[in-house]
Order: structure tokens, then sequence, then C-alpha cells
């Protein structure tokens, strides 16, 4: 039941996650600034502040890893907020207010107000808008997440700590299951990184999301290599950033998003098999999966898990590209960038 329940709020949490980036006005433009937010700050923050700072005992490299962290509202709201086009002075101006508060405060903030921004600039002459735009857009901004913060907090904390309990009560389960289910978002148009950034996903279930996001890779880009869905010099890219490839990833969403799954599976179960944790939400992405486990774990632990997800992935992709290549799914057609390439013309 815990399993059944975790999965269950995960599954809506991701809902309404997917029915914002892509009913939303600019919802994808949003989300992709909230995923370079959770870089700029939980990713920097991991390296710095647990590696070079813990590990390493810098401590200026830790005070400059505990700045970074503390900012996730700040960076959710400019970023958030130049994303969708908003003037840089009212983006600045509004996200330093967000000092005390959340990323997902950062982002409800940036996103409502670049909209406000864009109507009250019509409105005053061009001169004076900056200054009055302004004074209007740093209280509404510092007003609404203080009334907005209790219920979010109260939300998330809940939602991750129902995913958190049952990844500890069913680790194996969980580890493929939850595998699964965020390297298919991490390969889909929507982001891994906002998702566990936004429910702050901390320990074992970030730790399996960062193993199944790496291993993950390598069943994409033995799937991509082995049905010659493009160029090979594209696996590598692929594989760091699938989005690069996205329109064959769309054009083939059946091989994608199934080896996807089945590698991220199966690289999130000796995640969950090592106890493998991180305490650095929004850092679900392939490259910083990789890094960020060294922060929280003993290294050597790191690399055999490493190792083994790389396998489990890899067996993912070898599984479903032969099921793909001799033609068991014979309703489901395969999709190369020369046939995309040809059918646009």
């Amino acid at each position: 039941m815990e399993v059944l329940k975790g999965i269950f709020f995960l599954f809506l949490a991701l809902s309404c996650f997917s029915l914002f980036t892509l009913k939303a006005p600019k919802g994808k433009l949003a989300m992709s600034g909230l995923a370079n937010a959770a870089i700029a700050t939980f990713l920097v923050e991991a390296i710095f502040k647990y590696i070079f700072g813990d590990i390493f005992n810098l401590h200026l490299f830790k005070e400059i890893g505990i700045i970074s962290g503390s900012m996730g509202g700040v960076a959710a709201t400019v970023l958030v907020m130049l994303a969708l086009g908003t003037n840089p002075i009212f983006a600045i101006a509004t996200g330093i207010t967000m000092l005390n508060f959340g990323i997902l405060e950062g982002f409800i903030v940036g996103y409502l107000l670049s909209f406000l921004s864009f109507k009250l600039e019509n409105i005053f002459p061009e001169g004076i808008d900056v200054l009055i735009v302004t004074f209007i857009l740093v209280p509404l901004g510092y007003f609404l997440a203080i009334f907005i913060s209790p219920f979010i907090s109260l939300i998330l904390t809940n939602l991750g700590d129902i995913i958190i309990h049952a990844s500890s009560t069913s680790p194996l389960v969980m580890g493929f299951l939850l595998g699964g289910i965020i390297k298919v978002i991490c390969t889909s148009p929507l982001s891994s990184m906002a998702l566990t950034a936004m429910l702050g996903l901390t320990g074992l279930p970030m730790g399996i999301a960062c193993l199944a996001c790496f291993g993950g890779a390598f069943a994409n880009g033995i799937t991509f290599y082995k049905l010659s869905l493009g160029a090979k010099n594209k696996v590598i890219p692929l594989m760091i950033e699938p989005l690069t490839q996205a329109d064959i990833i769309t054009a083939n969403p059946f091989p994608m998003f199934m080896s996807s799954f089945l590698g991220g599976a199966l690289a999130g179960i000796p995640a969950a098999y090592f106890s493998i944790i991180s305490n650095a939400p929004g850092t679900a992405s392939p490259v910083p999966g990789f890094i960020t486990p060294f922060a929280f774990n003993s290294p050597t632990t790191v690399v055999i898990c490493l190792f083994f997800s790389m396998l489990g992935g890899c067996l993912g992709g070898l599984i479903i590209s032969n099921l793909f290549k001799h033609n068991l799914f014979k309703n489901l057609k395969i999709h190369s960038k020369q046939k995309i390439e040809y059918d646009s013309l």
C-alpha cells in the first residue's frame, strides 16, 4: 500500500506538471527556466558544499555552495521571468525579494508576475514605466510569496514524505518504478530536474532519480544507435541531453520511451540496493546525476553503483532495441532522421 500510495501521488504530481507544461501559456518556457534555476543553485550547492566543502574540507568552497543553495527562490524568479521575455530589470528586482523563499515559490511568483509586467508596461508611458512597474512588482511578489508559502510547504512536504516513505519501505520496487518514471520524464519534453526540484525530493528517492537518469542515458544511446534513428555523432549529445534530438524522440516515442523506462528502472535498482542518497533536489539529469551522489555517499560505493546502473541501462536499451529491430512490434513504425526530413519536404 505504501508503494501504491507513493506511485499514485507521483503520477498525480506528474499529471499536474504535464498539464501545466503542455497547456499553460508559455508553460514550456517557464519550466525551462525552473530547470535552469535548479542547475544554477542545487547542482552548484551539491558540488561546492558537499564535495569540495565536506569531503575535501575546503571551507571557502563550502561557503560558495551554501550561498548557492539558499538562492533557489531568487534564481527561479529571475530565470522564469527572463525565459518568458520580461524586462531584466523587473526580473532581477522581483527575484531579489525571493531570498527567503524556496524554488517553487519563486517559480510561481516569476510566472504570474511576468504576465502582469507585460500589461503594466502597456499602460504606462515609456520612460517612467520602469520605475512604476518595478515599485508595483517588487512588493506584490513578496506578499504573494508570503501568502502561498505555507500551502506549498504543506502539500509538497507531505507528497515528498510519501514518496520517501514508500522508497524506504520497499526500496527495490520503488527503485524500479521510480527510476523508470523519472527517466521517461528526463527523455520527454518535460524536465526531471524541474519535477524533482518542485517535489523537493531528497534521500533515497533522489539518489534513485540521479542514477536512473545516468544509467537510462545508456539505454537511450543504444536504442538510438541500433535502430539508426540518426547520425552516429548525435548519440553522445542525446545521452547527455535528450532534448537535443527532440524531433527524433517525438517521432519515435515508443522505442525511446520504452527504453527509457526499462533502462531507468534497471538503473534505479542498484541505487536502491546500495542505498544511494542525494540531498540535492533538482539534479535528476544524466551529468548532474553522475556527479551529485559523490557528495553524499562513499565514493567507492558510488563508483560500484554507477557501474551496475550503467549495465542496467545498457541491458534495457539492448532489450528494447532488439525487440524493435526484429519487428516484434510490427505496428509501431521507426522514423529515422532522414525519413523525418524527407516527409517534411
